[in-house]
Parts: structure tokens; C-alpha cells; sequence
């Protein structure tokens, strides 16, 4: 089994600024809380919370138009993007 590189700072920044882009757009952010089952407070309580922000990057792969957009959006390239999901998935 290979260990994968430990979450850095820059990841949360990352992860954060690909939420707010997620948020930006009414359908997607309405796609993403029927997803998770979160509600809109739930989610701003737990926006820094490593399993969220994984499952949110997760999500975003998930539709690759997305992952797309919210990477150049936010100047990452979008298997940089996955990586960091995987990074703090195990945070």
C-alpha cells in the first residue's frame, strides 16, 4: 500500500476557492446540497472539514465540464485539482 502525501495548507485554499465556485451557480450548488444531503447551514458549519471539501472535489470529477471550468476558474489544473481532493480525503 502507497502512502499518499499528507493535506497542505494550500489544498483547504484550494478546495475552498473550488466551493465558492461550486456556490456560484444556483443549479450546481442546488445539485451539490441534494447530493449530500446537506442543507445550506450544514454546509457553511462544516466548509473547512477535509471530507467535505474532498467530497465536494469528488463531486466536480464527477462532471468533468465542471472540474474543467471550476480549475480554470480557480488557476488549478484539474488533475492537480483530484489530487488534492485525494489528499485531503485522507486528512
Amino acid at each position: 500500500m502507497l502512502d499518499r502525501p499528507a493535506a497542505r495548507p494550500d489544498d483547504f485554499a484550494a478546495a475552498l476557492s473550488a466551493l465558492a465556485w461550486t456556490l456560484s451557480d444556483d443549479d450546481r450548488a442546488a445539485r451539490l446540497l441534494a447530493l449530500t444531503g446537506l442543507d445550506p447551514d450544514e454546509l457553511r458549519a462544516k466548509a473547512g472539514d477535509p471530507v467535505l471539501l474532498a467530497a465536494l472535489i469528488a463531486f466536480l470529477a464527477g462532471h468533468e465540464p465542471d472540474l474543467i471550468a471550476c480549475a480554470e476558474a480557480i488557476g488549478c489544473p484539474p488533475a492537480a485539482l483530484v489530487a488534492i481532493g485525494e489528499r485531503l480525503s485522507d486528512a
